[in-house]
């Protein structure tokens, strides 16, 4: 049987999909704990969500929101790419996964990680994959991903 704050933390950091009032909730301030990213105006906040949204399940990013505080303290995303090889197969991309600081070692990753890589799997994917740094490894491998050769990158900006 579950204890009392086990249960009430299941509640409090349910993954869902990205809405589009999540931004007043500290999506684009999360996603500065990942990388560089610039403030976003409501206005081109709306533009990407609706154009995200067109892809319909072929492009996800998922949020947890911590429903004590109402904010977003962990995401990601997955996009389905569609091939030829593979007998027009498909390959789901994990990409742009952060947790809030304040709550990392709560197992926020390994549920967002288990929801995109539970999406790829109900899409027909294939496989699943995803670049991650050097110190990020371990927690890949404890989320059932293996290293497979290298990443190369080309920045344009």
């Amino acid at each position: 049987m579950q204890n009392n704050n086990s249960s009430l933390e299941e509640e409090a950091f349910k993954v869902r999909k990205l809405e589009i009032s999540d931004k007043d909730k500290g999506f684009i301030q999360l996603l500065q704990q990942l990388t560089s990213c610039d403030s976003v105006s409501d206005k081109e906040f709306e533009e990407r969500f609706q154009e995200l949204s067109s892809y319909g399940d072929n492009h996800l990013v998922c949020v947890i929101e911590d429903t004590r505080s109402g904010k977003i303290v962990a995401s990601g995303s997955v996009f389905i790419e569609k091939k030829f090889i593979r007998n027009c197969g498909k390959v789901g991309h994990i990409e742009d996964m952060v947790v809030d600081s304040s709550v990392r070692g709560m197992q926020l990753g390994k549920k967002i990680v288990g929801f995109l890589t539970d999406h790829a799997r109900s899409m027909g994917c294939y496989k699943v994959i995803l670049d991650c740094s050097t110190e990020n490894r371990a927690f890949y491998e404890k989320c059932g991903f293996k290293q497979k050769e290298i990443q190369m990158v080309r920045y344009f900006i």
